[in-house]
């Protein structure tokens, strides 16, 4: 073995003098780095399909509303666009550096969030909620970075400890804890969609990593009470769950926006009315752009525009969870894992929303919705999934035999070493 400075840290070097070591231990000794994949491509299509999708609706549902209120219907649509070049930035800084950078700094990124988490209280209120740090002319949604320190921390404890995942003190009350203090922050904001969102990502990645599921379910049933507690003591959100099962009595506030989503959805019928040729979108449907954007695919393009959105998004469930599974290293299999799950998880209950099959939320849909922070962090997230699919890692001399021996007869799988 080389000295320690002769060669980088965590990139085991063996010199040909190196002593002779038990086959048993040689045999798994990481001896060869598996050169970088190319990137997935289907998964960079399909994220750039969602985003053509999404901005096309955007102008198309705003072109009245900015030309009303600011005299350019072009307005959203060209702060869009600025979005989409900062967010492609961040998809290649992700795409390009090193994710395990991140597992390095897990508590700091964690720490940070959570401050800015507690930080958007002091923020005055918009429309009704404290969810954004207001810099001047800018604004910054804490709760997108909460999501990268959420699952960056799942991803680095979860690998480590392993096996100890089992245990009830060591691998899942801590993470639950973690999730909890960041659920909490987001109710007093108020923002009770992102804050199931980052609960249910949580449970499934400990799911994914082993936990009893005799655990999972006592937690979903402790959490129960509180759910109930802050549903019916509190008059707003006891309105809205109200106006979730009887929208016509609704209709002039809480179930306005659903009530004016189901008449888009059905006014598109099975190919939809055309682009630009949306009537909910002159003034009907106010903030159309976000939360409900797939209202207005839904006209303009039909049944089918929402079929292909929805079969955009099961591409880029099924391509994330290819890349974790794929992953040469725990800790990159966790981030995609994760990233993956939050997006899915994301879109289905935006979809629900929509649909009317849950009550609203107040979440985005992924990729698609006008976004300034969400949209960049999303983008950057995307990036680090395609990260973890073309990492370089090391491969077994076992296998490395293995797979040279038998090149065609079967597929081998790689097995890790984690220097």
């Amino acid at each position: 073995m080389l000295p320690p400075s002769d060669h980088p840290p965590g990139r085991p070097t063996f010199a040909s003098s190196a002593p002779q070591l038990p086959p048993s231990i040689a045999a798994q000794a990481p001896i060869a780095e598996v050169a970088e994949r190319p990137y997935d491509l289907l998964l960079v299509g399909t994220v750039l399909a969602l985003l053509a999708i999404g901005t096309v609706e955007i102008f198309a549902a705003t072109a009245a509303q900015a030309a009303t209120r600011h005299g350019d219907p072009g307005f959203f649509l060209k702060r869009q666009c600025v979005f989409l070049v900062l967010g492609g930035v961040a998809m290649w800084v992700a795409a390009t550096l090193d994710y395990r950078i991140l597992r390095r700094r897990t508590y700091e990124l964690l720490a940070l969030s959570i401050v800015l988490l507690g930080a958007t209280l002091a923020m005055p209120s918009l429309n009704g909620a404290r969810r954004w740090l207001l810099l001047g002319p800018l604004s910054f949604q804490p709760v997108e970075l909460a999501k990268l320190a959420l699952v960056t921390y799942l991803a680095a404890s979860l690998s480590r400890k392993a096996e100890k995942v089992k245990t009830f003190t060591v691998g899942f009350v801590p993470h639950l804890v973690v999730c909890a203090v960041m659920m909490m922050v987001l109710l007093l904001q108020p923002d009770l969609g992102s804050s199931l969102i980052l609960g249910a990502t949580t449970l499934v990645m400990l799911f994914v990593a082993g936990a009893r599921i005799s655990y999972i379910v006592m937690a979903v049933l402790a959490a129960a009470p509180l759910a109930y507690q802050l549903i019916v003591g509190t008059p707003w959100r006891l309105r809205r769950f109200m106006a979730y099962f009887n929208p016509e009595a609704f209709s002039d506030r809480e179930a306005y926006q659903m009530v004016q989503a189901h008449v888009s959805l059905g006014s598109g019928g099975f190919t939809g009315v055309g682009l630009g040729n949306s009537r909910q979108s002159l003034g009907y449907m106010p903030e159309g752009h976000n939360d409900f954007i797939l209202a207005p695919i839904g006209e303009e393009l039909g049944f089918i525009g929402v079929a292909v959105v929805l079969a955009l998004f099961g591409v880029l469930v099924w391509r994330g969870v290819r890349a974790a599974l794929g992953a040469r290293d725990t800790f990159g299999g966790y981030v995609a894992l994760g990233i993956t799950m939050m997006f899915g998880l994301q879109a289905l209950l935006n979809v629900g929303v929509v649909l009317g099959v849950v009550p609203n939320k107040g979440i985005t849909l992924p990729l698609v919705s006008y976004g300034g922070t969400s949209l960049i962090v999303t983008m950057f997230l995307v990036g680090l999934v395609l990260n973890v699919g073309r990492r370089a890692g090391f491969v077994s001399r076992h296998r490395l035999l293995v797979s040279q021996a038998n090149p065609v007869k079967r597929r081998q799988r790689v097995q890790v070493a984690v220097g």
